[in-house]
């Protein structure tokens, strides 16, 4: 249940990208202006998810995430009303919080509802939430806006998510409940939250986790972003380019599942990592940095490439955020501290590569900014390997 939650939440992250094209007809937006209506969701979480990871460990795991799919669907109810780019921004900065309140108190949600043994294959499938929401996204959202428009778009998505949490609210134990039941504590108690602030941001792991994730998630929001834009451009419809680009997030999720499989089975977080920054250089070189001449078949099987082996990079960060939060009471905080990180690359990744195909003219350099990032997040990945191994 809690991870449909984080789908539903994750398709208000998803829920743009279709709609870019139509929205910069209805609103005259430049490219660069796209760009931030891209990531502002995202400003909430760059600038205090690790307060919300706090808040979460205090006021409880399941409010936490009924609070923030009550302000999803009051958002993106408010948001088909929008006049301009600028309401419509200033809604995507509060949906931002809404998704925040419902993602960051997973992982340790999932620790309290689940086995130990089963805990790396569950925290897998966490990481697939967003791929699989902005794959519904991506799909969907074409076939609701060619009926109800953008406006329409945004009010289903608004009365799907309400109707997510009354089912959340009847479905989910109560953390007093699942601790009399016999599950396990809820990290949310014991220290004071300045105790457990100071506790994560003097650990190493939780930075190291949350730089890796900021490498990643930079790259896969601003390929997923801009590829309906990319394909609207080449002359393909919207519901091509939204199918198109909805397999291209979908197979994130083989990824996702496959690395908690992976580590299930002992294969040391590091050697994921690598597998799956290496595959995104190549991926992204595949697709944007071949001629034009090349075969459009063979760009798109390399963009798959990168989201599909891209998706062991956030499984394996999940489960290593567990594993390496200084303490049980600190897996959210730590978690929020990712997710700041997670919301700082996707805020500067797509503005930067729509400032390089802008100065460029064209999409065939922004590999350049996608392959620096993922470079950084190899030597991440083998400094996480020492730190684990300790």
């Amino acid at each position: 249940m809690v991870i449909v939650a984080g789908v539903v939440a994750a398709l208000h992250v998803g829920k743009l990208p279709p709609a870019l094209p139509v929205l910069r007809d209805a609103f005259a937006i430049t490219l660069l202006e796209a760009g931030f209506l891209l990531s502002l969701v995202q400003l909430a979480g760059m600038t205090t998810g690790l307060l919300v990871g706090l808040a979460a460990d205090g006021v409880g795991l399941r409010r936490s995430v009924l609070t923030g799919l009550a302000i999803l669907a009051l958002a993106s109810a408010l948001g088909g009303f929008a006049r301009d780019a600028h309401q419509l921004m200033w809604l995507r900065g509060l949906e931002g919080f809404g998704f925040l309140f419902v993602v960051l108190p997973v992982p340790s949600l999932l620790r309290s509802l689940v086995s130990p043994e089963r805990l790396s294959l569950r925290l897998g499938l966490w990481g697939a939430f967003m791929p699989a929401g902005t794959a519904l996204a991506l799909l969907c959202g074409p076939w609701v806006m060619s009926v109800a428009g953008w406006q329409g778009w945004w009010w289903s998505l608004a009365a799907l998510t309400a109707a997510m949490m009354l089912w959340t609210a009847r479905s989910v134990p109560a953390d007093r409940a699942r601790v009399a039941a016999g599950a396990r504590p809820d990290p949310a108690g014991g220290e004071s939250w300045m105790q457990r602030l100071r506790l994560t941001l003097s650990s190493a792991g939780p930075w190291l986790v949350a730089l890796t994730f900021a490498m990643y998630s930079s790259q896969w929001m601003a390929v997923i972003g801009f590829l309906p834009s990319i394909y609207a451009q080449a002359g393909y419809s919207v519901r091509a380019a939204g199918a198109l680009t909805a397999l291209v997030a979908a197979v994130n999720i083989i990824g996702n599942v496959g690395s908690g499989r992976l580590l299930h089975r002992g294969v040391r977080p590091e050697i994921v990592l690598y597998v799956g920054f290496v595959a995104m250089i190549a991926g992204a070189v595949g697709a944007f940095g071949l001629p034009d001449t090349s075969s459009a078949a063979l760009r798109y099987g390399a963009v798959l490439l990168l989201s599909a082996f891209g998706g062991l990079i956030p499984g394996a960060l999940f489960s290593l955020a567990v594993q390496l939060a200084p303490g049980v009471r600190t897996v959210s905080t730590t978690v929020g501290w990712m997710q700041q990180f997670s919301a700082l690359g996707q805020f500067v990744g797509p503005p930067l590569v729509a400032w390089v195909a802008s100065v460029t003219g064209g999409w065939q350099w922004t590999w350049t900014v996608t392959g620096s990032a993922s470079l950084a997040g190899l030597l991440l990945a083998a400094i996480i390997g020492r730190v684990h191994r300790r």
